[in-house]
């Protein structure tokens, strides 16, 4: 387990819904927030976010209607897929440095329960690689996606999920 030092932020910017879109978003909807990154409670890390998953289900999610994912909150944080590094950590099944998956994107940082994580391995594929894997069908993570599947293969109206599903049982790659 280890603590924050003094190269850690105290605050972090999240974007944040302003307002709901009438037709495409545009930048007047959303609002960048800087707000304070809160101590660490035990079982909890830090997370600098490196690549987050812009999906077509948060189009949707913008409104305020019942759908099959809860509505964003105006004035409150977006979330979504996304790959970051721990860079703080009062869990001891994470450590500094561990690349890992979670639903928290759309911030610099996020302090998140080390269970709700993912870690993955950055060395067999580019952190960009996996957030393709928490939306790649417009909905959240698709269980069983691989870092190594380009999720851009198949028609407009297939889903490359479960092409992908099947190669990584078999061992081999759909691209």
């Amino acid at each position: 387990m280890s603590t924050p030092d003094q190269s850690i932020p105290t605050t972090t910017r999240e974007v944040h819904l302003a307002s709901r879109p009438q037709g495409a978003p545009t930048p007047e909807n959303f609002r960048i927030v800087e707000t304070a990154i809160p101590e660490l409670a035990d079982g909890e890390v830090l997370v600098a976010n490196s690549v987050m998953s812009v999906d077509p289900y948060m189009r949707g999610r913008m409104n305020d209607v019942k759908s099959y994912v809860p509505p964003f909150a105006i004035d409150a944080p977006l979330d979504g897929g996304a790959v970051g590094t721990v860079i703080a950590s009062r869990s001891d099944d994470l450590a500094v440095g561990t690349s890992v998956l979670h639903r928290l994107g759309w911030r610099e940082h996020a302090v998140l329960e080390a269970s709700s994580v993912t870690a993955v391995d950055t060395s067999a594929a580019a952190d960009s690689a996996y957030s393709v894997c928490s939306g790649c069908r417009g909905s959240p993570r698709m269980p069983g996606c691989s870092s190594r599947v380009r999720c851009a293969k198949g028609t407009p109206s297939s889903s490359p999920g479960r092409p992908a599903r099947s190669a990584r049982s078999s061992g081999r790659s759909p691209g």
